[in-house]
């Protein structure tokens, strides 16, 4: 009959610590990856967002500009208009034209500017959305580091102590975090408790 060696339970012990460990390490390393992640779409929503809003703002300045020289057009048309009805009949003929010519290009001028605005309004309006779609997403990459930083954490707590529930536990944060992480990149649903 063959000699069967047993193993050493010590050794038994060890080798079980060691598998623990390496599972551990290996799935702390991938919600390091989805950290990082979390991280590249923070900072990419923070630059959109800030980009949108300044865009937005140039867009408005641009339309004061256009209200300004609208209403110097209709001040101008005004003034002009007083100076006809003064002036009426001791006008010349050459003169009169002159006059409503001027005016006509102060109305069309005025119309011209006034439209103008008003498209301008609209591109305005839709980089505040961009900006609100971005500034909507920024806390959920927020979050999401935050809880992805904290199961990195308790993973090494667990690796150090050998402890299976405090694992379990960062595996549950790391979730919630990769569920932000997700979602800040879909806004697939609202989560709650965020605004």
């Amino acid at each position: 009959m063959a000699e069967v060696e047993l193993p050493n339970p010590e050794e038994l012990e060890e080798l079980k610590d060691k598998r623990f460990s390496k599972r551990v390490a290996l799935v702390t390393a991938v919600v390091a990856v989805v950290l990082a992640l979390a991280a590249l779409g923070g900072n990419h929503a923070t630059k959109e967002m800030l980009l949108a809003q300044q865009r937005a703002s140039d867009q408005w300045a641009f339309y004061q500009a256009k209200s300004i020289r609208e209403h110097e057009s209709r001040v101008h048309k005004q003034l002009l208009e007083l100076d006809l009805a003064k002036q009426g009949a001791a006008l010349t003929p050459d003169a009169r034209q002159k006059m409503d010519t001027a005016l006509a290009a102060l109305t069309d001028e005025a119309q011209r500017y006034n439209s103008e605005k008003k498209e301008i309004e609209e591109k305005a309006k839709e980089l505040e959305k961009e900006r609100d779609t971005y500034r909507a997403k920024d806390p959920y990459f927020e979050y999401a580091e935050a809880l992805l930083q904290i199961s990195i954490v308790m993973a090494s707590i667990a690796i150090m102590s050998g402890s299976v529930p405090i694992f379990v536990v960062s595996l549950t944060v790391a979730a919630v975090g990769a569920l932000f992480t997700f979602d800040g990149y879909t806004m697939l649903f609202a989560l709650p408790l965020i605004g």
